[in-house]
């Protein structure tokens, strides 16, 4: 490591920056965002500020004469950009006055380079190459700022508050380091991280007795997970930090391996899956074990395909969680019907064309049944149906019965995101004959013109392609 990290205290003194053009304008929004005080002299002569709002502007000492021969007494360190020659001779003249000089992608003339930068705050991250690649440095911030919440340096805020009051009633280090583990990874933590932070205060002010509360492992804690359709790629950032932060989790028989690898190695790994036709563990046990996990000051998550909340059962875990007094959250998922409908580019709105959507469940034939197919026979709407593949004959001759058009186009979508994914199309006349060509789910149907508009309905009808080419031809 050839540069040490360190963080300067802008607010002792002004920042003098040396140089013209986007270079500079580039180190003035930078030097601006950490509430810095600028003292620019623009080699051009040309101190252009009209792309800053009026109170950056006015940090903005907007300096006359020679830097090489100006009053640097006060000063915390030079950026040179834009500056030619006049940088080197400015680089010079700090080395003689000791004061930390930066001139941009020299390294050579630098004693100090500027890192990418992560800010969130109260926690700022830098990342560094020791100036041989500024492009990597930008790579690895984007993946650290990827990975950090968006409010952590809110958490940090909160502790700092905190600090001093905890320190007086917890006066041993080791103790008061476990106290603010038990805080930071336990409800308190995600309810700041959550934005809720007079609940996280209410929550740190009950605390009686520190000293307990540090030695007893801390509250546990449920998050419920959407896993999305299948493809790993497709897990939100905030899930990832969840997977990677859980002690246990428990998961779907739909959850992917793929997905699975990104839990946190040393987590159990327990599988609660329910899939048509086969014995499951059941629901109330489910609700059994989240209780028992988080009462145990686990930090669990409960891992659901899709989205916990579009026919995943998740307000009924969250309803007996709340019934035990246990704290909770949740991160929504992409659902299937909108993964299979993005992978196949199905528009499940289109303007003038398909103005609503419905989501309905369809496990078996009397799901189907008990449907009220005269509600979904307007032609404007289009219909996605999860887990109808068993009950598509009953599917069709609800819709059919109703009114439904039998040459409305639909698909089947199996394994939608996944490398092994399907599509079959064709008119709902023959739905039942599509979901067989799929031969195994998870499957989503999706009902409507819209379906005419996909990559496997241009792929299995290039005839219609050419029409529509020729007619906007005409």
């Amino acid at each position: 490591m050839r540069f040490l990290p360190v963080f300067l205290d802008l607010q002792t003194g002004p920042i003098v920056l040396v140089g013209e053009g986007e270079p500079a304008q580039a180190k003035l929004r930078l030097l601006l965002a950490a509430d810095a005080r600028v003292r620019w002299f623009a080699t051009d002569g040309n101190h252009d500020v009209s792309r800053l709002d009026a109170a950056s502007a006015g940090r903005i000492e907007r300096a006359a004469g020679d830097p090489l021969t100006a009053d640097l007494s006060n000063v915390i360190a030079i950026l040179c950009a834009g500056a030619g020659d006049t940088g080197h001779a400015m680089a010079a003249r700090a080395r003689v006055l000791g004061i930390p000089v930066n001139v941009m992608d020299e390294t050579a003339h630098s004693t100090f380079i500027v890192p990418a930068i992560v800010d969130r705050g109260d926690v700022v991250v830098a990342v560094g190459t020791g100036g041989t690649s500024p492009v990597v440095a930008r790579r690895v911030r984007e993946r650290i700022e990827a990975l950090l919440p968006a409010r952590i340096g809110d958490l940090a805020s909160f502790a700092g508050r905190w600090r001093d009051s905890i320190k007086a009633r917890l006066p041993d280090l080791a103790m008061r380091r476990l106290f603010w583990e038990r805080v930071i990874d336990g409800p308190i933590g995600a309810d700041v991280l959550a934005g809720r932070v007079q609940d996280a205060e209410r929550k740190l002010i009950s605390i009686h007795d520190p000293v307990a509360f540090a030695a007893s492992g801390g509250e546990g804690f449920v998050t419920l997970v959407g896993a999305g359709p299948g493809d790993p790629d497709l897990l939100t950032v905030k899930a990832l930090r969840a997977l990677q932060d859980a002690d246990v989790v428990f998961y779907d028989d739909l959850v992917s391996p793929e997905i699975l690898d990104r839990v946190r190695r040393d987590a159990a790994r327990v599988p609660v899956g329910r899939r048509v036709g086969k014995p499951g563990i059941g629901q109330d046990k489910i609700h059994r074990l989240l209780i028992e996990a988080a009462q145990s000051g686990k930090r669990a998550v409960r891992l659901k395909g899709g989205d916990p909340f579009i026919f995943g059962r998740g307000g009924e875990e969250i309803a007996a969680l709340r019934a035990a007094g246990v704290a909770y959250s949740v991160i929504p998922g992409i659902t299937a019907g909108l993964g299979a409908a993005a992978q196949s580019e199905v528009p499940l709105t289109y303007r003038q064309e398909a103005l609503r959507i419905t989501f309905l469940t369809a496990h078996k034939a009397e799901d189907a049944g008990n449907v009220d197919w005269s509600a979904l026979t307007d032609k404007k709407m289009t219909v996605v149906v999860y887990m109808g593949m068993t009950a598509a004959p009953t599917i069709r001759e609800g819709l059919l019965t109703a009114g439904r058009s039998p040459d409305t186009p639909v698909g089947v979508f199996a394994r939608a995101t996944r490398p092994d994914a399907k599509a079959v199309v064709g008119k709902l006349r023959d739905l039942p004959a599509l979901a067989e060509q799929v031969e195994r789910g998870p499957a989503i149907l999706i009902i409507g013109d819209v379906v005419a508009r996909s990559a496997p309905w241009r792929n299995a009808n290039p005839d219609d392609l050419i029409s529509d080419l020729l007619m906007a031809a005409e």
